[in-house]
């Protein structure tokens, strides 16, 4: 049992798969955005999804119709999706029947007052939102060291939403980070194997061990 919901976000590979599912993660993430270097084809996805269970199963996009995005989550029998930052509000609301994760950029200039009124205009919509910090090397130390991030704004946030945070930490902060905000969840990432079927996840590992509840 985690501390926390775990969604992994970017899976390429089986290896990446097995492994998170092994952890009992919420939810696995594949990326369907071909602008992205972690693209994965809606046929390589069906042939990994066939060998996991568990977890359950979200479709990345970007700048796809919705037309596009309604036939991936037919074929592929997805669980929920998630749309990018630029996904617009009509859009949003068209697969509103769908279970959404929406992605939030944060920008090293993001004044979380402002943070709050773009979440309130999508909420109604929206699952959960997926807070990127990671994209603008935001780590969470640099939140907690800057004074212009409030992070009273940000827990008002994360109690009013429900909100993962993608974002680079130590393992050995995890317990303060979950004890700072009311968190919906964590956001981690996969990668490219070094050759097929092999994989080194010693930072992984340590993140893991760090999010064990040994009480349970």
């Amino acid at each position: 049992m985690l501390k926390t919901r775990i969604k992994s976000s970017q899976i390429s590979n089986l290896t990446d798969a097995r492994y998170f599912a092994a952890w009992g993660v919420e939810w696995l993430g594949f990326c369907f955005d071909p602008s992205s270097e972690n693209y994965l084809s809606i046929q390589a996805m069906n042939a990994i999804k066939a060998w996991i269970e568990g977890p359950k199963i979200i479709g990345e996009f970007g700048l796809q119709s919705t037309e596009e995005i309604l036939g991936a989550i037919d074929l592929l029998a997805l669980d929920g999706i998630q749309l990018s930052m630029h996904a617009e509000l009509d859009q949003v609301k068209a697969l509103q029947t769908q279970f959404i994760v929406k992605e939030v950029i944060i920008e090293k200039n993001t004044a979380f007052s402002t943070l709050a009124q773009h979440l309130a205009i999508f909420a109604p919509y929206v699952n959960i939102f997926l807070l990127n910090f990671d994209k603008n090397g935001i780590s969470w130390e640099m939140l907690q060291e800057d004074p212009s991030f409030d992070l009273g704004v940000l827990q008002a946030v994360c109690k009013t939403h429900s909100c993962i945070l993608s974002i680079d930490f130590q393992p050995a902060a995890i317990d303060k980070m979950l004890t700072a905000l009311p968190l919906h969840g964590l956001n981690v990432k996969g990668g490219t194997e070094e050759k097929v079927g092999f994989k080194s996840y010693d930072e992984l590992d340590d993140i893991f061990e760090a999010l064990e509840d040994l009480e349970e």
